[in-house]
């Protein structure tokens, strides 16, 4: 197993008022369970400011959960994005964070093992590919996807051949550096987010003419992101972090999903931390907890897929979900 280059980081992810604050929930009392001997700080950034129209504070029930779990709640302001693009949350963040090696995953996230068996090089940063090809989507005559993600590294002044894997063929999707936005880590927080945020806030509002074709949300976080790991010297992801998406950490992105698809392990995690009567009595009043963790739906939802054999992309699955009147979020 590979070496961590820094002894201590910090975990972090994004907590704000609704769904999010819930999830939060499973996040931090997992984490806790599957890292009892974490030596870092589990930071949950919240969001605020003029550009959100309702309160993103969160609420009190949950906020005293999650510090008891250990969790440290650090507000920031968000300046350039908001409500028009929640997505910016995880860039915007992170210029509150400490200027410190860091793992970011997104709060729809559940622990099932222990982030020290990871082989973290902070020194490389790197994200998930647990992604599918949602962006670009060339247009029938052009720029494909050279055309389009050149324009790009061109535009930040940056080296574009070394993104490429060379194993797979021209025009198609994977052989461009592309990752899922779920999980990604660096050596310094403050300069990765100044980074990330210059990076999306230049392809958003300077955008290339390749890209006049293109949408930008939800992909604005997954088209930068590239950008700024290969920027740090990093690239895709070796064997040493297979646990990440794997037997440590589980992107379940929606709870009917857990119960569909993902494994017995994450399961069980999510369905012994919400357990408890305290942290019951909170999470009854998040719905899709309520129905497939406490009512047992999500269980008998498991039983209707055979984990072997799921539909090849998920929005098929999701449809399938739908049928049985289980789509909740």
């Amino acid at each position: 197993m590979a070496v961590s280059t820094a002894p201590n980081f910090n975990v972090f992810c994004v907590v704000q008022s609704g769904r999010l604050e819930y999830e939060a929930l499973i996040f931090a009392r997992s984490f806790r369970e599957a890292n009892p001997g974490f030596l870092g700080r589990l930071l949950m950034a919240e969001p605020g400011g003029p550009r959100w129209s309702q309160t993103t504070r969160v609420s009190d029930p949950v906020r005293a959960l999650l510090e008891e779990a250990g969790a440290e709640i650090i507000p920031f302001e968000n300046k350039h994005f908001g409500e028009s693009y929640p997505y910016g949350n995880k860039i915007e963040a992170m210029t509150a964070l400490p200027a410190e090696p860091f793992v970011f995953f997104d709060t729809d996230t559940v622990f099932t093992g222990p982030l020290a068996s990871v082989g973290f090089d902070f020194n490389r940063p790197s994200a998930s590919m647990r992604r599918e090809g949602t962006w670009p989507e060339p247009p029938l005559y052009g720029p494909g996807y050279t055309a389009i993600w050149k324009s790009l590294y061109d535009k930040f002044g940056l080296e574009f051949d070394s993104s490429l894997d060379k194993t797979q063929f021209d025009e198609y999707w994977q052989r461009y550096l592309y990752f899922n936005a779920g999980w990604f880590f660096g050596a310094d927080a403050v300069t990765f987010g100044k980074r990330f945020l210059h990076y999306a806030h230049g392809i958003r509002w300077d955008t290339p003419d390749e890209l006049a074709s293109q949408s930008l949300d939800p992909w604005l976080d997954q088209v930068a992101l590239p950008l700024v790991i290969h920027s740090f010297g990093g690239g895709r992801p070796g064997p040493e972090l297979a646990g990440l998406d794997g037997d440590v950490s589980c992107h379940y992105r929606a709870l009917p999903l857990l119960y569909a698809r993902e494994s017995d392990a994450a399961v069980e995690m999510v369905e012994r931390v919400t357990a408890p009567n305290a942290v019951k009595k909170v999470l009854k009043n998040y719905d899709p907890a309520k129905k497939l963790i406490y009512q047992g739906k999500g269980m008998k939802l498991r039983r209707k897929f055979d984990r072997a054999n799921l539909p090849p992309r998920e929005a098929m699955l999701r449809n399938a979900i739908r049928r049985e009147g289980l789509w909740l979020r």
